[in-house]
């Protein structure tokens, strides 16, 4: 059992989940994080997998990821146990040939279920696997306390929230040019919630859930970590900001728009139309 868990999207894996524990962004149960495995992978640990425990009901259809593999949180679990404790805490999960239903291969050996948020981050490697052309591989959840906070005084609309945040440091619109989503309050692990973040994941690749948390996507783990990072930095120096009487100045268009000619990035200059 101990070699699986030297395999290098397996290690990367629970690396990112105590890194994010450790940022305090998972407390408790909370947050989830997903992984599509590649065709490499699959062949690097199926002689793990077990195929013995029924399908399930994902609660949507995802036809273009059938036959996909994917390492989930699992439901209830807590983020700092993962490192230690992976074979009780996370699975790996595999999805019928229709796209509507999964089942466990690996992990969770004391009992459990995937993240009670699988429906939504299955529905968001639908769109970012037709979207990206199959690059993007990982969705994270997570509660970063500034971030969540500026859900409560900011506007709830993408303009505010992208504009607010790339005023503070010029590494955001580097690392999100596409800018921030933002979704109202729903219940997590509804299906409305699922809808309404696929929808803006069309266009972000980071969505605040308003009053909850941030949910964004990238093509490796250190690339999810890198937003995640970088949107809850430039949220708390905003939050000090405002406790200090709020901004004096503010970076204009032509400013950020530099970062286009000096990076090689397509910043997205309507959000200062």
């Amino acid at each position: 059992m101990e070699e699986i868990y030297n395999v290098r999207f397996f290690n990367k894996f629970c690396r990112l989940c105590d890194d994010s524990y450790n940022r305090g962004w998972n407390e408790a149960n909370g947050g989830n994080l997903s992984y599509r495995m590649s065709e490499f992978d699959v062949d690097e640990v199926r002689k793990y997998f077990s195929y013995e425990r029924d399908w399930q009901d994902i609660g949507v259809t995802v036809e273009n990821l059938a036959g996909e593999y994917f390492m989930v949180t699992g439901s209830g679990k807590y983020f700092k146990n993962t490192k230690e404790e992976p074979d009780d805490n996370v699975c790996i999960i595999e999805i019928d040939s229709t796209g509507t239903k999964y089942r466990i291969v690996w992990g969770l050996v004391n009992g459990g279920r995937p993240t009670s948020e699988l429906p939504t981050h299955l529905m968001n490697h639908s769109v970012k696997k037709d979207i990206t052309k199959g690059k993007n591989r990982v969705i994270f959840h997570n509660h970063p306390i500034h971030t969540i906070s500026l859900s409560f005084v900011l506007d709830l609309d993408d303009r505010t929230f992208t504009r607010e945040l790339w005023d503070m440091m010029p590494e955001c619109p580097v690392v999100f040019p596409r800018g921030v989503g933002v979704v109202g309050w729903h219940t997590p692990g509804s299906i409305e919630i699922a809808e309404e973040t696929a929808e803006k994941m069309k266009r972000f690749d980071v969505v605040v859930w308003a009053g909850h948390g941030v949910f964004c996507a990238g093509e490796s783990f250190d690339r999810v970590f890198g937003i995640l990072d970088t949107v809850e930095k430039a949220a708390t120096i905003l939050c000090n900001v405002k406790a200090m009487g709020g901004k004096k100045w503010r970076v204009t268009k032509e400013q950020v728009m530099t970062l286009y000619e000096n990076y090689g990035i397509d910043v997205d200059g309507t959000f200062f139309d």
